[in-house]
């Protein structure tokens, strides 16, 4: 097949461009999200839980437009943004300092995020405290609450690996098209966050260790495919760590 194009990792036929535009023309009313899904339907495109790829095929769609490939039907809404706006409650003052080490902490857990009140909370905690900030998390993803003895210590989050990394790829040894096809399969740790307050040592190997060893089960649970790695990124001039 001729590939023409790659947005988005997924490369993209002539005729296949054909396609989405012979999409668009027989139905010129239809909504943008009704398009994406008639896309992803044509060009078996879906996730490895069998969804559909809606939101990269939405991004492709924009893209292809802005590339002159396309042309859309205008928006049936005005644009909003996706990111909630975060106001900072009495539930995320800072709290208590805890100095106990990891291995004196009673009853340490993990919870998945899952409760409407949970995800708030998270995501107040994470744009009040993380240097990053709160941002949407793209594609599949799990999020962690971190307690001992009901007390919140830590939060976390797991999502889409990144699209290229030259170490990471290195050390598979794949080739783009097997990262394309297996790409799924990589975790990346896209938030962790240890509250300012507390400072128990070896906290955060300990958590990041519990990690590891429950989410295939949660994300397989979630998504119904395991996960086989995990990447993270860390900023060297703003962590350090002691090599044992």
């Amino acid at each position: 097949m001729n590939y023409t194009h790659c947005y988005c990792g997924r490369l993209f036929s002539s005729a296949e461009l054909q396609t989405i535009r012979q999409i668009i023309a027989v139905d010129p009313l239809s909504s943008r999200a009704q398009i994406s899904r008639r896309v992803c339907q044509a060009l078996v495109w879906y996730k490895p839980d069998g969804g559909f790829k809606d939101m990269s095929c939405r991004v492709v769609l924009l893209r292809m437009q802005k590339d002159g490939l396309i042309t859309l039907p205008p928006p049936k809404r005005p644009y909003q943004s996706m990111l909630p706006k975060i106001t900072f409650s009495a539930d995320t003052d800072p709290q208590e300092a805890v100095t106990t080490p990891v291995h004196n902490l009673p009853d340490l857990q993990l919870h998945p995020v899952n409760q409407r009140q949970q995800q708030l909370l998270w995501r107040e905690f994470i744009h009040r405290y993380h240097y990053l900030g709160y941002t949407s998390l793209p594609g599949a993803q799990m999020r962690y609450l971190v307690t001992s003895e009901n007390r919140l210590l830590a939060l976390l989050s797991f999502s889409a690996a990144a699209w290229k990394t030259v170490p990471r790829d290195n050390f598979i040894g794949w080739k783009a098209e097997q990262r394309q096809h297996n790409l799924h399969l990589i975790v990346n740790n896209s938030r962790f966050l240890i509250l300012p307050w507390i400072t128990s040592k070896n906290l955060a190997a300990k958590v990041l260790a519990l990690a590891a060893r429950r989410l295939a089960d949660d994300w397989s649970r979630r998504y119904g495919y395991r996960p086989v790695l995990l990447e993270t990124f860390v900023e060297s001039q703003r962590f350090f760590g002691n090599l044992l």
